[in-house]
C-alpha cells in the first residue's frame, strides 16, 4: 500500500496510556494529521465495530471512511502503509513476533493484577516474571544482533522499535495506577541495550511532538535507583 500523507485519521480510545500507544506512536511517526477521540464508555460501546477499542478511522474525502479495530491490526496496517515494516514477509514476521510476545505479557500482567487471592497473585506473578525475563532476553539478543545501535532492525525507526518502546511505556507508565511498584519490578530487568533503544526511540524527531507529552519513559528508566540503607 502506498502511503498517502493527505489522509486524516481519528483514533478512538480511552484517555490513558494503554494498548493504543503503539498506534499513536505510528501515527506520529508517519507525520499524518490525526486526532484522538475518547468516547463515553460504556455508552458508546455498541457503536464500535466489535464493541471495544481502539478503533482507527481513516477519513477519505471522496470515499467512505475506512474503519478498523484491534490494536495489533491497527498497528500493522499503519506500519505497512507508512513503511515502518518490511515488505518482505519473512523480515516482517521477525518484527511482528516481537509485538505478539508483548501481547502475552499484557495478558499475564492483567491476570496478576486482578487475581482474587494472594496465592493466585503469587502464582501469576511468577509466570509474569518468567515471561518478562524471556522477553528481555530475546529483545536484547536482537538489539545485539543489529549492532546495539538503538534499533532492533537496520539503522532507522522500525515497527519493532516502536512497539517495544510502546510496551514498556504501557507497563512502566500506564500500569502504575494498577500496581504502584511496577517500576521497581521492571526497571532492574532492563538491560543497557534496551535502555539505549528506549532513549533512542523517544528522542527520534519523528516522535518528538508526541513523546514530549506526559511522563518520559526514558527519564524513568535512566534515573538512578536509590541505594538501600
Amino acid at each position: 500500500m502506498a502511503a498517502n500523507k493527505n489522509l486524516q485519521y481519528t483514533l478512538r480510545y480511552f484517555d490513558r496510556i494503554g494498548v493504543a500507544e503503539g498506534s499513536k506512536l505510528l501515527l506520529s511517526a508517519a507525520n499524518v494529521e490525526w486526532t484522538e477521540e475518547h468516547p463515553e464508555w460504556p455508552l458508546e460501546k455498541p457503536n464500535q465495530p466489535f464493541g471495544r477499542m481502539p478503533v482507527l478511522i481513516e477519513k477519505h474525502s471522496n470515499d467512505k471512511d475506512f474503519v478498523i479495530c484491534e490494536s495489533g491490526n491497527i498497528e500493522r496496517y499503519l506500519a505497512r502503509a507508512y513503511g515502518f515494516i518490511p515488505s518482505d514477509i519473512r523480515q516482517a514476521a521477525l518484527q511482528e513476533q516481537l509485538r505478539d510476545q508483548a501481547s502475552d505479557m499484557f495478558a499475564a500482567f492483567i491476570s496478576q493484577v486482578v487475581a482474587k487471592s494472594e496465592d493466585d497473585r503469587r502464582e501469576n506473578f511468577a509466570k509474569l516474571d518468567g515471561l518478562l525475563d524471556k522477553l528481555v532476553e530475546v529483545q536484547t539478543k536482537q538489539i545485539n544482533a543489529n549492532g546495539n545501535i538503538g534499533h532492533m532492525f537496520g539503522d532507522r525507526l522500525s515497527y519493532a522499535d516502536i512497539v517495544t518502546y510502546a510496551f514498556y511505556k504501557i507497563i512502566v507508565v500506564g500500569m502504575v495506577k494498577r500496581q504502584a511498584n511496577i517500576v521497581n519490578i521492571v526497571k532492574p530487568k532492563l538491560t543497557p541495550q534496551l535502555i539505549k533503544l528506549i532513549t533512542t526511540v523517544e528522542a527520534n524527531p519523528l516522535l518528538a511532538s508526541y513523546t514530549a507529552r506526559g511522563d518520559s519513559l526514558a527519564a524513568i528508566v535512566t534515573k538512578p535507583t536509590p541505594a538501600r540503607l
